[in-house]
């Protein structure tokens, strides 16, 4: 799978464990940065992640920050973008299964790193509900997610 990495400061470390993780998986993982634990603005990363989403150069992307919040913020501003801010197993599974998210967003000082591998896990191995179901509700909602008028 063609998976996007992005962090801040706070997370660099986390990011490099994981996507060196990540690509002894078997995945293609791309480091949008930072490179380095020099101050730098979440949103700046969160909109690269969700622009490789959104071109397609990524399937799924991994934002991390030191909570989590502000970079899930800032790639949930594209449209193409459903990022989930999960801490656990569960909720990482959920927000496949019901909300098809395509991005995963943890933060890096609450979560420990086999906490955030088992989240991944979680996310990139669950399918989304809405494709192999016979009720349309979990699609019906996403659809909504990016156009409020469906």
């Amino acid at each position: 799978m063609r998976i996007a990495i992005a962090s801040d400061h706070a997370a660099i470390t986390m990011k490099a464990e994981l996507a060196a993780w990540l690509r002894e998986q078997g995945h293609d993982v791309t480091d949008l940065g930072p490179d380095d634990t020099a101050s730098v603005d979440y949103p700046d990363y969160g909109y690269k992640l969700a622009e490789a989403i959104a071109n397609g150069s990524a399937e799924k992307g991994v934002a991390l920050c030191g909570s989590g919040i502000g970079i899930s913020i800032a790639v949930n501003r594209n449209p193409a973008c459903r990022a989930a801010l999960v801490s656990d197993n569960l909720s990482a599974r959920l927000s496949r299964e019901h909300n098809d998210a395509n991005v995963i967003a943890i933060g890096a000082r609450l979560v420990g790193i086999e906490t955030a591998k088992d989240c991944i896990n979680a996310f990139l191995s669950t399918e989304f509900a809405g494709e192999n179901n016979n009720s349309d509700r979990h699609q019906r909602r996403v659809d909504k997610l990016s156009n409020p008028s469906c």
